[in-house]
């Protein structure tokens, strides 16, 4: 498990220049009068977010929220599975108070916010504010502010009562000599209250999708939470296909870009470029015996940069036409993560293949989810890697291998995971 932190430490957001510093960094803390620890107080609403953070945003707008208002959220811990990242959630944890978002990691969007210490945040529901360190949020106050609900589920290895209402959740940690008040799972009294005529105090707070009508709490039930539906007509985690030395096909837009296209064409189907700058000298082109041209430090060739769809696309300086295309995964562990949103792109071969239809894709095509193993399986070895360093300097996850084959080359990470493809006519 990597983690970092401060929202700094994690790609600069689209357009900015990537880079993130070492796990090990301690950032300098930044406060102002009015956001000590545990005074912060957020909106919360019920299936659908706390305060900024709203269920199913992709992660590239939480840190956004994040970066916008530096003096709440001045300490971040980003957390991930570094070997497999796509087996564990991404973890976005604000320790200062008391609450982390949970990402789905294919889809890279918000599935669950869980609050794990109640006293250190103050929770505002229409007028009435609960939890944080001067308003306990016992049973008789939470089911006093939201209203009768069905008995919930106890957890007798745990010790947890788990008290449910559409999109949330609150658990509760139950004395052992009071567990007599359970029956088979449920406690027969709302609202609970013990016989010294005491009341437990909320231990966790779960805020989820509601559509799916499942009981989302601790242990297994966190499991439970599902990314919303996204919007019809979204074109979030659309499906690139990509036809080796031939185009790209947006399944959902239903835009194909072909190499060879113009400027204007691409204005025209993808609309504006969120950003546009030179390219800088290749410095893979010394490997290349058939380009003997010198070699000066801008080479005149440009980037249309498409951050939200996580492409760049590459312009010849000379005849304006597009040579390349370069796709990025945003896994965490890169440099550039958060810089692009996650291109879910599928290649393939179309002469060995044929057409592939949207969501149905074969065990030869390469996606996000293919391994550096798998690629090699199905194109074959391709022999020897250039590393490529990203300016070791300034990039503590250090250098990738760049592998290439006929009109596609693979940067792979240390972990085995693509973190962008380069798509070219040989």
């Amino acid at each position: 498990m990597q983690a970092q932190r401060s929202p700094a430490m994690v790609g600069g957001g689209p357009g900015s220049a990537a880079g993130s510093p070492s796990p090990a960094t301690v950032p300098v803390r930044r406060r102002c009068e009015g956001t000590a620890m545990g005074a912060v107080t957020l909106d919360l609403r019920p299936g659908l977010g706390v305060g900024p953070f709203t269920l199913g945003m992709p992660i590239s707008d939480a840190f956004a929220q994040i970066e916008h208002q530096p003096n709440i959220y001045d300490v971040v811990h980003v957390k991930y599975f570094d070997e497999e990242p796509l087996k564990l959630d991404f973890v976005i944890s604000f320790p200062d108070h008391g609450f982390h978002l949970r990402f789905d990691p294919w889809s890279q969007r918000l599935r669950l916010i869980e609050i794990f210490d109640v006293k250190r945040l103050q929770l505002r529901y229409a007028a009435s504010l609960i939890g944080g360190p001067s308003t306990l949020a016992t049973f008789v106050s939470v089911y006093a502010l939201f209203g009768p609900t069905f008995p919930g589920i106890f957890d007798k290895d745990r010790g947890i009562y788990t008290l449910f209402y559409p999109g949330l959740s609150f658990a509760f940690p139950i004395p052992g000599q009071y567990t007599n008040f359970f029956n088979n799972g449920e406690v027969a009294d709302l609202p609970l209250e013990f016989s010294d005529g005491t009341t437990p105090v909320t231990c966790r707070v779960s805020i989820y999708d509601s559509s799916t009508d499942s009981k989302v709490g601790v242990g297994s039930l966190m499991d439970k939470a599902v990314v919303p539906a996204l919007p019809s007509g979204s074109l979030y985690m659309e499906e690139v296909h990509a036809k080796l030395g031939e185009e790209l096909w947006f399944t959902i837009g239903g835009q194909h870009i072909p190499f060879g296209a113009s400027p204007q064409d691409i204005w025209t189907e993808l609309g504006r470029p969120c950003g546009i700058h030179q390219k800088q000298v290749d410095q893979m082109v010394i490997h290349s015996a058939s380009d003997l041209r010198p070699r000066t430090t801008l080479c005149g060739d440009y980037f249309y940069n498409y951050f939200s769809r996580g492409i760049d696309i590459l312009f010849d300086g000379q005849t304006h036409r597009i040579k390349k295309f370069v796709l990025h995964t945003n896994f965490p562990g890169h440099s550039d993560f958060n810089s692009y949103m996650k291109c879910n792109f599928v290649i393939y071969d179309a002469e060995g293949e044929g057409t592939q239809q949207p969501g149905n894709v074969s065990k030869n095509c390469i996606t996000p989810r293919t391994k550096w193993e798998q690629v090699k399986e199905i194109l074959g070895d391709c022999g020897r890697a250039a590393i490529q360093t990203q300016g070791s300097m300034n990039n503590p996850f250090g250098s990738t291998l760049v592998y290439g084959y006929q009109n596609i080359a693979f940067e792979v990470m240390k972990n085995g995971y693509i973190a962008t493809v380069t798509l070219f006519q040989s």
